[in-house]
């Protein structure tokens, strides 16, 4: 079968090397579908923090099982998603459920070689399915999966103001996900196509650039003075995380799920003063699979916005550094076999 590896950075290889062999307790899966996410393109570029070479690259996935022992829910011909977040079982958190942040995870692609192949083993427990959906609704389940877990983290209500700071494919669907639960969602970003993406295509009612007014006063007369009750980071950049402390209600929850490897500071009185939460959000769950797929039953939510680049597998060592070119537009890209 074909795999790409990503050797080193900057340096992507094919190669051909045996299908996987089934094992007790997992399922063969043939790959159809490949999302490209900030992931993949920090690990091209060698910034990606706690990260080894060679990788197989490639978590947002679906395909086909072609090979699974006898299953109540599973069986050959399926097509699935993929949760790649596997977990011990048995640490604090996976006993509390929060498998996302299991103290000893292996993320698929990025711990452990990925979906960059023809076929993948993974545990049957990582699969799922939900035979409404198309092959791209399903590879786009796990970055939507991640906005729907924050929102849910922040206990999002009915109309309030929530702020998302980053319109990447996270921070959009994070958005989307607000939306869903029915809050005001105001997006900030100093990309202009991005949040023009937003709002025509996501219906996202307010986009702020920062380079264009000043953000704090936009936020504060949109919001009649109280400032949002949530605000999401959603860039994962160290000045940006600091920043927008200052746009946070009295009262407020400040959300990161965005990550920055450097210690982050901000003013103690200020937050204290609010008696606001901090709160990070790591990945997502089986819950939150199930709630974005169910969104997008009812029609509350239409993956098929999020994909602007299609590419071949066979073409993706050529066309992947163009997907870090900020003038080629790229919401996300979808790599077919």
């Amino acid at each position: 079968m074909r795999t790409l590896t990503c050797v080193k950075p900057g340096e992507f290889a094919y190669s051909d090397v045996l299908v996987p062999e089934l094992i007790p307790g997992h399922a063969l899966v043939k790959v159809k579908r490949i999302g490209i996410c900030g992931t993949d393109l920090h690990a091209f570029e060698g910034t990606q923090p706690f990260f080894n070479y060679p990788r197989v690259l490639g978590h947002e996935l679906a395909g086909e099982v072609v090979a699974i022992e006898a299953h109540p829910t599973y069986r050959a011909g399926d097509l699935v998603s993929i949760i790649p977040y596997f977990s011990c079982g048995t640490c604090y958190a996976c006993s509390q459920g929060k498998t996302n942040c299991c103290s000893s995870l292996n993320v698929f692609g990025v711990h452990s070689d990925g979906g960059m192949a023809e076929f993948i083993l993974v545990p049957i427990e990582a699969l799922f399915k939900n035979s409404a959906l198309d092959l791209d609704a399903l590879a786009l389940l796990e970055p939507l999966a991640i906005g729907a877990h924050g929102i849910k983290r922040a206990q999002i209500k009915p109309d309030e103001f929530v702020l998302i700071v980053g319109a990447g494919p996270i921070g959009l669907g994070a958005a989307a996900m607000a939306s869903v639960a029915g809050a005001q969602v105001i997006i900030l970003d100093m990309n202009q196509n991005r949040l023009d993406f937003a709002q025509n295509n996501l219906n996202i009612p307010y986009g702020i650039n920062p380079n264009q007014s000043d953000a704090r006063v936009a936020i504060k007369e949109i919001t009649q003075g109280h400032m949002p009750r949530v605000v999401i980071d959603a860039t994962g950049y160290k000045k940006a995380i600091e920043n927008s402390f200052q746009y946070i209600s009295h009262g407020g929850t400040y959300l990161l799920i965005g990550l920055q490897m450097q210690e982050i500071a901000f003013s103690h009185p200020e937050f204290h003063k609010r008696e606001a939460t901090l709160m990070s959000s790591r990945n997502a769950t089986r819950e939150d699979f199930e709630w974005v797929a169910d969104s997008i039953n009812l029609h509350l939510l239409d993956p098929a916005l999020f994909i602007t680049h299609r590419i071949s597998f066979e073409k993706l060592v050529k066309e992947f550094p163009e997907l870090m070119n900020p003038t080629k537009g790229v919401i996300k890209a979808m790599i077919s076999f």
